[in-house]
């Protein structure tokens, strides 16, 4: 099995998910990447968050939320993704930048629009009343 290490930021405002479609892809993700070498997962998401969103995230407030893993989508059968999940405070205006083409708000009922690995996020958030 081959495993795709990805980290997210998880941004949740009035029970709605902040989401984001790159150009060229019909589905919608969680905003953040892959670490490039020697980066921490602070370095490397706020790396992300700032090329994809234009805005910084703030070191002092981000925590982590958890780990969640299923099957990629685009990808073979087989090939998991790893989605390892933190909130945290930002400044600056949510815009999308670099390959992003749209940034959305999605309730639950928009669950069929993500990810496989974002829509097992979804039902966990669901779960805990934290998605409406």
């Amino acid at each position: 099995m081959k495993l795709i290490d990805k980290l997210a930021w998880i941004e949740i405002r009035d029970g709605k998910i902040l989401s984001t479609r790159s150009k060229g892809r019909t589905k919608y993700y969680f905003p953040g990447g892959k670490r490039e070498a020697g980066e921490s997962d602070f370095e490397a998401l706020s790396r992300e968050i700032n090329e994809e969103l234009s805005i910084s995230l703030i070191e002092a407030s981000t925590r982590f939320l958890g780990i969640f893993q299923a099957q990629a989508d685009s990808h073979p059968d087989g090939v998991q993704v790893q989605m390892t999940c933190y909130t945290g405070n930002y400044t600056g205006k949510i815009a999308a930048a670099s390959e992003i083409e749209e940034v959305v708000w999605f309730t639950y009922q928009d669950r069929e629009a993500v990810s496989p690995v974002d829509q097992i996020i979804f039902d966990w958030l669901k779960e805990r009343k934290l998605l409406q």
